[in-house]
């Protein structure tokens, strides 16, 4: 491929992850939830990331409110925590509003989740539970240091463990974009990162907090995709169906 058509995939493809979040007007995304507290649940549960988190309905999904109503069916207590809230519509169930409390924000990188994390932590209180999704996803779109990334996830996954040493993290070994949208190069970079984060979890979890990885890369479907990396319903249940594998064991 030569450079220039290579440059302009890896921009539109970006241009799909940036699409919602980094305006705080904008009907699709999410804003500064109005009733940011610490909460006292036994299970605090941070979903982090970016769009894949925030979702942008009716564009595209988040696997939360699939993940929620899981639990509820589960009949689990919990509560979703973060600063973020986002301005879809979506239906209650089982006579439940959605807790749609989250730090998901569209476009961003892993230098600036750390950036900005201890901010998020001290407003929303530190979690027991982090779903922490597509590590490194925009720092490969945006063709940053890949080393730099898995730098970043290393110390974010420490200031999650200095606010609660007991915190469960789950990474995830993220899936991939759409086939028609991936490059050789942002293949490489999803498979080398979805290899290191086995490596950051055996290396990270300690005596009291346990860093575990949850495969969202295999079984997953071109079907499931709302655009060139999003997912439709079906894309985000499937993720939720993933996390619920893991969080059944970890659950207080």
């Amino acid at each position: 491929m030569k450079k220039n058509h290579l440059t302009i995939c890896i921009l539109l493809l970006g241009a799909l992850f940036l699409s919602c979040g980094e305006n705080e007007d904008n009907d699709t995304g999410s804003n500064i939830c109005d009733d940011i507290q610490h909460s006292s649940s036994i299970n605090k549960i941070m979903p982090l990331g970016a769009s894949r988190v925030e979702g942008a309905r009716p564009l595209y999904e988040s696997y939360r409110y699939e993940l929620w109503k899981s639990l509820v069916d589960d009949g689990r207590t919990f509560d979703f925590i973060g600063t973020r809230c986002d301005e879809a519509s979506y239906p209650s169930y089982s006579g439940r509003t959605f807790d749609q409390h989250h730090e998901g924000r569209g476009g961003i990188t892993s230098g600036l989740i750390l950036e900005d994390l201890e901010e998020w932590l001290a407003l929303a209180g530190a979690p027991d539970i982090v779903l922490f999704s597509s590590p490194g996803g925009n720092d490969a779109l945006e063709g940053l240091d890949f080393d730099e990334a898995v730098d970043n996830v290393n110390a974010i996954i420490d200031l999650l463990q200095s606010y609660n040493p007991s915190v469960s993290i789950i990474i995830e070994q993220m899936a991939p974009g759409r086939a028609d949208s991936m490059t050789s190069e942002l293949t490489d970079y999803f498979n080398r990162m979805n290899n290191e984060v086995l490596q950051i979890a055996d290396e990270q979890s300690t005596a009291n907090s346990t860093v575990m990885t949850v495969d969202m890369a295999s079984g997953f479907e071109e079907s499931f995709f709302a655009d060139e990396v999003h997912y439709n319903e079906a894309g985000a249940q499937f993720i939720a169906d993933r996390y619920l594998e893991v969080l059944e064991d970890i659950l207080e």
